[in-house]
C-alpha cells in the first residue's frame, strides 16, 4: 500500500487523468456503524461550532479534527473500511460544522429583533438550504474538481487528505486532543458557564476624564481559538477592539460630557447624554460604527468577487457533463436539488406574510443563493472554507433582498422576520457548498465515491440543522440578552438585525454607520483586512484579548522550537491541543447551560477573593501553563526529522 499521496494530487496532469490513492472503484467507506459515528461527530461539531461561534464570532473547520478522530474510531469500530470509512467522517464532521457556520449568522438575529422562531421554522428554512447547496454543487462537480484539478488547489482538502492518508499518526493528536478538552472541561465547570464558583474575567474601567475599558474573559475555547487561527488574526482583531475601547470610545466620551441635561440618548430617552458610561457608549454609538464598517467590508467584499462570479459561471456554462464516466449519474443530485427547490417554496409560503412575498422571496432567495453557492465553492479551491467570506456573501445577499423588500412595502417587524428566515435559507446554501465542496475535492483525491460522499454529506447537514436550529433555541434567553457584558458577543447576528430593522424603520444612528464606512474605505486604502478589524471592533475586548494570548502561546512555541522539523510537531500538537479545548469549552458549556434551564444544577455567585480580578488572574496562568508544557514537551520522532 503507498505511504503518501501521489504527487499527481497537486496537479501535473489532467483532472480526468488523475489516479487516486485507492484505485479500486468496487470499495465503499460507508455501512452502518460509520453512519452512526458520523452522525454523532456531525452532532459534536455542529453544537460546539454553534457554541463557539456566537461565542467569539469565529468558527474553526472541522475537517482535519474530524479525519483525526474518524481515523480513530474507524480503527475501533469498522476497521475494514480503511481511509474510505475515514473519509466519509470527515466529510459528515465538516457537514455539521459548516451549517453552524452558516446559521448562527442569522437565526440569533430573528431574536435580536425581538422576535421568535418555532423549531420547524428553522429547521425548514435549514434543510431547503442543505439540498439546495448541495445540488447546485454536485452539478458543477465536473468543473470545480475535476476540470480545475492543479489550478483550483483546495489547499485545506490536500491538508485533509495527507492527515488520512498518514492516519497512523493520529494516536498522537487524539492524545493532545483529549488533554485540550479536560482542560477546558474543568476550567467551564468551575466558571459561569456551569456552577460559576469562581470569577474568569479580568475587567478595569476608567470612568472619568478619559472613558475607556480593558477586559480579559479566562476562556479557553477562545485561547484555544487563537492558537488555532495564529498571530496575525488574532493580533488583527485585537487591534479593532484597542481603536474601539481606547480610542473611538473615549473620544465620543469627551464630547458626552459636555451636552446638557436635556439631551438624551438616541434609542433611550431616559438616559442623558452627560450620564454615559463606558459601557452606555460602546452599546449606542460606538457598535453601529463596527457595524459600517462589517457593512463596507462585506459590500468591498462582494464586489471583489464579481470576477470569480463571472468566471465561475461562464466555465460552468462551458464545463462538460458532470458525468465523469464513474457510472454514477446525476439523477440523484437533480433530486437533491429539486428537493431544495420545492422545500425552499414551502418554507416561503409559510413563513410569508403573504402570496406576493413568498413568490418574490423565494425567486430572489434562489437567485442569490444559486449566484454564491457557485463563488464558495471555487473560494475554497483558493483559500480553503477557514477563510470563505461567509458573512461578506451573506450581507450582500442580505441588504439585496432587504432592499427587496422596503421597495414592495414589506416594513413591519413580521416582514423582518420573514426577510431572517429568507436569509437564513440563503446562508445555509451558501455555507453547506464550501464544505461539501472541499470534502467532494477529498474524495476525489483519495478515491472514494462521489455519490457515497454527496449522500453523508447531505445527512450530515440535516443533522447539523437540527443541531444548530435546537441549541439556538436553548440558548435563546442568554442569546437576547445585549450589551458590553452579553454572555454570547453574536457580533454578525447583531449587525443583520441592525441593518433589516434599521433599513426598515429608518430608525439608524446613520452618522455612526457612514463613519465606520469611512474608516472602512480607510482600511481598504491602506490593504488592510477590513473584516477582521471590522469584527474585533464590535466583539468586546474581553473576547479579542484572551484570543491573542492563545496566538502568543502559539509564536512562543515556535520560538522556542530548535529546528523546523520539532516547530513543525509542536503546532501540529498544539492546533489538536486546542482543537480539543475549544470542543470541551463548548460541549461542557452548552452542558452546562441546558443543566442550570432543567435546574439540576443551581449556579453560585463568587465572592470574596473568588470574585476578584486576582482569581481571574491566577485561572489564566494556570490555563497558559497547562496549555503549553504539554506542546512544548512533543518529541520529535526520527523518521520525522
Amino acid at each position: 500500500m503507498k505511504k503518501k499521496l501521489p504527487k499527481e494530487a497537486y496537479g501535473g496532469v489532467s483532472g480526468k487523468d488523475y489516479v487516486p490513492y485507492i484505485t479500486d472503484k468496487s470499495n465503499k467507506g460507508g455501512n452502518v456503524a460509520i453512519l452512526i459515528i458520523g452522525i454523532v461527530l456531525s452532532t459534536i461539531f455542529a453544537a460546539s461550532t454553534a457554541y463557539s461561534g456566537m461565542k467569539s464570532g469565529l468558527t474553526v473547520a472541522a475537517g482535519i479534527p474530524g479525519a483525526i478522530i474518524g481515523s480513530m474510531l474507524v480503527g475501533v469500530f469498522a476497521r475494514e473500511k480503511g481511509i474510505l470509512g475515514k473519509n466519509i467522517l470527515q466529510g459528515m464532521s465538516s457537514g455539521g460544522e459548516s451549517i453552524a457556520s452558516g446559521m448562527i449568522y442569522v437565526l440569533p438575529a430573528i431574536i435580536l429583533i425581538g422576535s421568535q422562531i418555532t423549531f420547524f421554522e428553522g429547521l425548514l428554512v435549514g434543510v431547503g438550504g442543505v439540498l439546495f447547496g448541495v445540488g447546485c454543487s454536485s452539478l458543477v462537480y465536473n468543473y470545480l474538481i475535476v476540470e480545475e484539478h492543479g489550478k483550483l488547489m483546495y489547499p485545506e482538502s490536500m491538508a485533509i487528505s495527507e492527515t488520512l492518508v498518514a492516519s497512523d499518526g493520529g494516536g498522537d493528536a487524539i492524545k493532545y486532543m483529549g488533554i485540550g478538552f479536560g482542560i477546558s472541561g474543568i476550567i467551564n465547570v468551575l466558571t459561569g458557564s456551569f456552577l460559576n464558583v469562581v470569577n474568569n474575567t479580568m475587567t478595569f474601567v476608567g470612568s472619568k476624564f478619559y472613558k475607556w475599558k480593558f477586559s480579559t474573559e479566562v476562556n479557553p475555547l477562545l485561547l484555544g481559538i487563537g492558537f488555532i487561527v495564529g498571530l496575525e488574526v488574532s493580533l488583527t482583531m485585537f487591534a479593532g477592539s484597542i481603536l474601539s475601547n481606547f480610542g473611538i470610545a473615549p473620544l465620543i466620551g469627551y464630547f458626552t460630557d459636555m451636552a446638557g441635561s436635556n439631551a438624551a440618548v438616541w434609542n433611550d430617552a431616559s438616559m442623558s447624554i452627560s450620564q454615559m458610561d463606558v459601557n452606555a457608549i460602546s452599546g449606542s454609538y460606538v457598535k453601529y460604527i463596527g457595524a459600517g464598517m462589517m457593512l463596507c467590508g462585506g459590500i468591498i467584499g462582494a464586489l471583489k468577487l464579481i470576477p470569480t462570479i463571472i468566471i465561475s459561471i461562464k466555465e460552468t456554462l462551458n464545463a462538460k457533463s458532470n458525468n465523469d464516466g464513474s457510472a454514477e449519474s446525476s439523477s440523484g443530485e437533480m433530486l437533491i436539488l429539486l428537493g431544495g427547490v420545492v422545500i425552499g417554496f414551502v418554507a416561503a409560503f409559510l413563513i410569508s406574510g403573504s402570496i406576493t412575498m413568498a413568490i418574490v422571496g423565494a425567486i430572489v432567495s434562489l437567485i442569490l443563493a444559486l449566484l454564491f453557492v457557485i463563488v464558495a465553492g471555487r473560494l475554497t479551491g483558493t483559500i480553503g472554507t477557514s477563510n470563505l467570506p461567509v458573512s461578506g456573501m451573506t450581507i450582500a445577499s442580505l441588504v439585496i433582498l432587504t432592499l427587496v423588500f422596503v421597495v414592495m412595502g414589506w416594513k413591519t417587524p413580521e416582514d423582518n422576520k420573514s426577510l431572517l428566515l429568507f436569509a437564513a435559507f440563503m446562508v445555509v446554501a451558501i455555507s453547506i457548498a464550501g464544505g461539501y465542496t472541499q470534502s467532494q475535492k477529498v474524495t476525489y483525491i483519495i478515491g472514494g465515491s462521489k455519490r457515497e460522499m454527496q449522500n453523508y454529506f447531505t445527512i450530515a447537514g440535516i443533522v447539523g440543522v437540527v443541531v444548530v436550529t435546537g441549541t439556538i433555541l436553548l440558548l435563546s434567553g442568554q442569546l437576547a440578552i445585549t450589551g458590553s457584558d452579553a454572555p454570547f458577543a453574536l457580533p454578525q447576528a447583531n449587525l443583520m438585525s441592525t441593518l433589516t430593522s434599521g433599513i426598515m424603520s429608518g430608525n439608524l444612528p446613520w452618522v455612526m454607520i457612514i463613519v465606520g464606512v469611512f474608516m472602512a474605505l480607510v482600511l481598504f486604502f491602506l490593504n488592510l483586512p477590513i473584516m477582521t478589524i471590522a469584527i474585533g471592533f464590535y466583539l468586546p475586548i474581553s473576547t479579542t484579548s484572551i484570543i491573542l494570548v492563545g496566538a502568543l502561546i502559539r509564536v512562543f512555541v515556535e520560538k522556542m522550537s530548535k529546528n523546523d522539523s520539532e516547530k513543525e510537531a509542536r503546532v501540529a500538537n498544539g492546533i489538536s491541543l486546542s482543537s480539543g479545548l475549544v470542543a470541551g469549552g463548548s460541549i461542557i458549556g452548552l452542558i452546562g447551560i441546558i443543566l442550570q434551564v432543567s435546574g439540576i444544577v443551581k449556579p453560585n455567585t463568587p465572592s470574596g477573593f473568588a470574585a476578584s480580578n486576582m482569581m481571574a488572574f491566577v485561572i489564566l496562568i494556570l490555563l497558559v501553563i497547562a496549555t503549553t508544557l504539554p506542546i512544548i514537551s512533543t518529541k520529535v520522532r526520527q523518521n520525522e526529522k
